[in-house]
């Protein structure tokens, strides 16, 4: 087993892996214990009391933080010449149809997010085999799919995120940086929350939030006391 390293040690000391913090505590504390020389993201893990096997216990969706995620998101938009101005202005860093479809054919995905349109998902569909394992194909639930392309792109440059549960039941988050202030940690990680609430479906009985844990890259999870988040 590895050594810890004097600032990993120093770091699990300042955590009681038997307590659950509140909120805004486990959101200065991911910074305290976060001893990475780079940024490093700060993560939300929440277990939600759902089946996915289920096709309506399939809690998917999308956020927009208020303070972004703190990433330089590549945008693509698969557009229509008519659409291509909009798309660049928004900020979209690459645009084009035909010959990016050509080049993610030969494999290229140097890309976070696709914006396209419903006219032109045809040609996109035959992609599903490179983008879908990457988590990159477009979707109308996330918004990537729409003729408001200028919108799509400056929302998801914003900050904008899509999750989706996976097979165990845990909706898994980038929701920051540990540069971030814990203010802007905790009202980030508050808003993903209180999406997923509204997103409760009927047919879930029992408990829905299961347990939620923050962490930052290379760091140990903090869980959170969903005790202390009002509106859940």
């Amino acid at each position: 087993m590895a050594k810890l390293t004097k600032n990993q040690k120093i770091a699990a000391e300042k955590i009681d892996p038997t307590k659950a913090y509140a909120l805004a505590e486990a959101s200065s504390l991911v910074k305290e214990i976060t001893t990475t020389k780079f940024d490093a993201s700060v993560d939300l893990d929440i277990r939600l009391g759902v089946d996915p096997r289920k096709a309506d216990q399939m809690v998917r969706g999308v956020v927009a933080l208020p303070h972004g995620t703190g990433k330089d998101i590549k945008v693509l938009a698969l557009v229509t010449p008519d659409k291509e101005q909009e798309a660049k202005d928004a900020g979209a860093d690459y645009v084009g149809l035909d010959d990016f479809i050509k080049k993610i054919e030969g494999g290229w995905t140097d890309i976070d997010v696709i914006v396209t349109m419903p006219t032109v998902m045809a040609k996109v569909g035959r992609l599903g085999k490179v983008l879908g394992p990457r988590g990159l194909m477009p979707n109308p639930k996330s918004g990537t799919v729409t003729l408001d392309v200028g919108k799509a792109v400056q929302e998801v440059k914003s900050g904008k995120i899509d999750f989706k549960v996976d097979k165990f039941g845990i909706i898994h988050a980038s929701i920051g940086k540990a540069s971030f202030s814990k203010e802007k940690i905790t009202e980030n990680a508050n808003e993903l929350i209180q999406t997923l609430a509204k997103l409760k479906p009927a047919s879930s009985k029992g408990t829905y939030f299961m347990s939620m844990t923050m962490s930052s890259t290379m760091s140990k999870g903090i869980s959170i006391d969903k005790n202390s988040i009002a509106g859940i």
